[in-house]
Protein backbone atom coordinates (compact mmCIF):
# COMPACT_ATOMS: atom_id res chain seq x y z
CA UNK A 1 0.00 0.00 0.00
CA UNK A 2 1.24 3.69 -0.86
CA UNK A 3 1.12 5.92 2.23
CA UNK A 4 2.21 9.29 2.43
CA UNK A 5 2.08 12.08 5.47
CA UNK A 6 0.94 15.51 5.30
CA UNK A 7 1.59 18.05 7.75
CA UNK A 8 -0.04 21.75 7.96
CA UNK A 9 0.18 24.57 9.78
CA UNK A 10 -1.69 28.11 9.95
CA UNK A 11 -2.45 31.07 12.82
CA UNK A 12 -4.30 34.11 12.68
CA UNK A 13 -4.97 36.87 14.95
CA UNK A 14 -7.77 37.69 17.26
CA UNK A 15 -10.04 39.83 16.77
CA UNK A 16 -13.51 41.77 18.26
CA UNK A 17 -16.60 41.75 15.81
CA UNK A 18 -15.51 38.30 14.20
CA UNK A 19 -17.08 34.83 14.76
CA UNK A 20 -14.63 32.17 16.21
CA UNK A 21 -14.76 29.06 14.10
CA UNK A 22 -12.36 26.27 14.45
CA UNK A 23 -12.83 22.76 12.53
CA UNK A 24 -15.84 24.27 11.19
CA UNK A 25 -17.24 24.96 14.57
CA UNK A 26 -18.71 28.40 16.12
CA UNK A 27 -16.91 28.82 19.11
CA UNK A 28 -18.55 30.95 21.70
CA UNK A 29 -16.02 33.86 22.09
CA UNK A 30 -15.70 38.03 22.07
CA UNK A 31 -13.23 36.94 19.52
CA UNK A 32 -12.96 35.31 16.37
CA UNK A 33 -9.64 35.05 13.81
CA UNK A 34 -8.98 37.68 11.65
CA UNK A 35 -8.17 36.81 8.26
CA UNK A 36 -9.26 36.97 4.62
CA UNK A 37 -11.70 34.57 4.55
CA UNK A 38 -13.17 33.46 7.82
CA UNK A 39 -9.82 32.74 9.27
CA UNK A 40 -10.82 28.70 10.27
CA UNK A 41 -7.18 27.48 11.56
CA UNK A 42 -8.09 24.34 11.77
CA UNK A 43 -9.29 23.42 8.35
CA UNK A 44 -6.44 25.57 6.98
CA UNK A 45 -4.00 23.51 8.70
CA UNK A 46 -5.74 20.44 7.60
CA UNK A 47 -5.99 21.92 3.71
CA UNK A 48 -2.71 22.61 4.07
CA UNK A 49 -1.88 18.75 5.01
CA UNK A 50 -4.03 17.22 2.63
CA UNK A 51 -2.14 19.64 -0.24
CA UNK A 52 1.60 18.36 1.12
CA UNK A 53 0.90 14.96 1.35
CA UNK A 54 -0.27 15.13 -2.70
CA UNK A 55 2.82 16.97 -3.07
CA UNK A 56 0.36 19.82 -4.92
CA UNK A 57 1.42 23.31 -3.15
CA UNK A 58 -0.46 24.90 -0.17
CA UNK A 59 -3.79 26.89 0.86
CA UNK A 60 -1.97 30.20 -0.56
CA UNK A 61 -1.84 28.83 -4.24
CA UNK A 62 -5.04 27.36 -4.37
CA UNK A 63 -6.95 30.68 -2.64
CA UNK A 64 -4.81 33.51 -2.50
CA UNK A 65 -5.92 36.25 -0.43
CA UNK A 66 -5.22 38.41 -2.89
CA UNK A 67 -8.60 37.07 -4.88
CA UNK A 68 -11.68 39.22 -3.86
CA UNK A 69 -13.68 35.57 -4.08
CA UNK A 70 -12.47 33.93 -1.80
CA UNK A 71 -13.14 37.05 0.79
CA UNK A 72 -14.94 35.70 3.88
CA UNK A 73 -15.56 32.51 2.39
CA UNK A 74 -16.32 29.64 4.17
CA UNK A 75 -12.86 27.33 4.94
CA UNK A 76 -15.12 24.48 4.38
CA UNK A 77 -14.79 25.16 1.03
CA UNK A 78 -10.82 25.37 1.28
CA UNK A 79 -11.25 22.10 2.45
CA UNK A 80 -13.04 20.55 -0.06
CA UNK A 81 -11.07 21.36 -3.04
CA UNK A 82 -8.08 19.50 -1.34
CA UNK A 83 -10.51 16.76 -1.15
CA UNK A 84 -11.47 16.58 -4.32
CA UNK A 85 -7.97 16.81 -5.33
CA UNK A 86 -7.19 13.53 -2.88
CA UNK A 87 -9.90 11.80 -4.35
CA UNK A 88 -8.70 12.47 -8.19
CA UNK A 89 -5.24 11.59 -6.98
CA UNK A 90 -6.32 7.93 -6.14
CA UNK A 91 -5.73 8.67 -2.12
CA UNK A 92 -8.16 8.83 0.93
CA UNK A 93 -7.68 9.64 4.34
CA UNK A 94 -6.73 7.11 7.14
CA UNK A 95 -6.41 9.25 9.72
CA UNK A 96 -6.20 13.58 11.35
CA UNK A 97 -4.22 14.60 14.18
CA UNK A 98 -4.88 18.25 15.35
CA UNK A 99 -3.01 20.67 17.84
CA UNK A 100 -5.06 23.71 18.55
CA UNK A 101 -2.58 26.41 20.21
CA UNK A 102 -5.18 28.98 21.94
CA UNK A 103 -4.84 30.61 25.52
CA UNK A 104 -7.97 31.34 25.32
CA UNK A 105 -11.15 30.64 25.26
CA UNK A 106 -10.07 27.34 26.67
CA UNK A 107 -11.22 24.25 24.37
CA UNK A 108 -11.81 21.60 26.63
CA UNK A 109 -15.98 21.03 26.15
CA UNK A 110 -15.63 22.04 22.12
CA UNK A 111 -12.78 19.44 21.00
CA UNK A 112 -15.30 16.58 20.54
CA UNK A 113 -17.62 18.93 18.82
CA UNK A 114 -14.28 19.72 16.41
CA UNK A 115 -13.62 16.16 16.06
CA UNK A 116 -16.86 15.31 15.28
CA UNK A 117 -17.32 18.34 12.76
CA UNK A 118 -13.74 16.95 10.80
CA UNK A 119 -14.84 12.91 10.97
CA UNK A 120 -18.03 14.58 8.81
CA UNK A 121 -16.30 16.85 6.97
CA UNK A 122 -13.80 14.41 5.96
CA UNK A 123 -15.59 11.39 5.82
CA UNK A 124 -13.02 9.79 7.96
CA UNK A 125 -14.50 7.49 11.23
CA UNK A 126 -14.33 9.77 14.67
CA UNK A 127 -11.84 7.04 16.48
CA UNK A 128 -9.62 7.95 13.47
CA UNK A 129 -9.65 11.63 13.91
CA UNK A 130 -8.10 13.25 17.19
CA UNK A 131 -8.32 17.15 18.39
CA UNK A 132 -5.85 18.21 21.15
CA UNK A 133 -5.62 22.03 22.83
CA UNK A 134 -2.47 22.82 24.03
CA UNK A 135 -2.58 26.18 25.93
CA UNK A 136 1.24 28.90 25.09
CA UNK A 137 1.39 29.09 28.82
CA UNK A 138 1.38 33.07 28.81
CA UNK A 139 4.51 33.00 26.51
CA UNK A 140 4.25 34.62 22.57
CA UNK A 141 1.60 35.48 20.79
CA UNK A 142 -0.62 32.27 21.66
CA UNK A 143 0.32 33.17 25.20
CA UNK A 144 -0.88 37.00 25.33
CA UNK A 145 -4.35 35.42 24.02
CA UNK A 146 -3.56 37.34 20.51
CA UNK A 147 -3.61 34.60 18.67
CA UNK A 148 -4.72 30.89 17.62
CA UNK A 149 -2.74 28.39 15.57
CA UNK A 150 -3.49 24.83 14.48
CA UNK A 151 -0.89 22.30 13.13
CA UNK A 152 -2.70 19.50 11.44
CA UNK A 153 -0.72 15.93 10.79
CA UNK A 154 -2.44 13.35 8.23
CA UNK A 155 -1.69 9.82 7.10
CA UNK A 156 -3.42 9.74 3.39
CA UNK A 157 -2.96 6.12 1.22
CA UNK A 158 -3.44 4.02 -2.36
CA UNK A 159 -7.35 3.55 -2.41
CA UNK A 160 -7.55 -0.28 -3.20
CA UNK A 161 -9.00 -0.96 -6.72
CA UNK A 162 -12.79 -1.46 -7.00
CA UNK A 163 -13.31 0.96 -3.40
CA UNK A 164 -14.84 4.57 -3.43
Amino acid sequence: MSIRVGSGHDSHRLKAGRPLILGGVRIPHDRGLDGHSDADVVLHALTDAILGALAQGDIGDLFPDTDPRNKDADSVLFLNAALTRLTESGYALGNIDVTIFAQEPKLGAAKATIRASLAMLTNVPVDAVSVKAKTGEKVGHIGRAEAIACHATILIHKRDEGTA
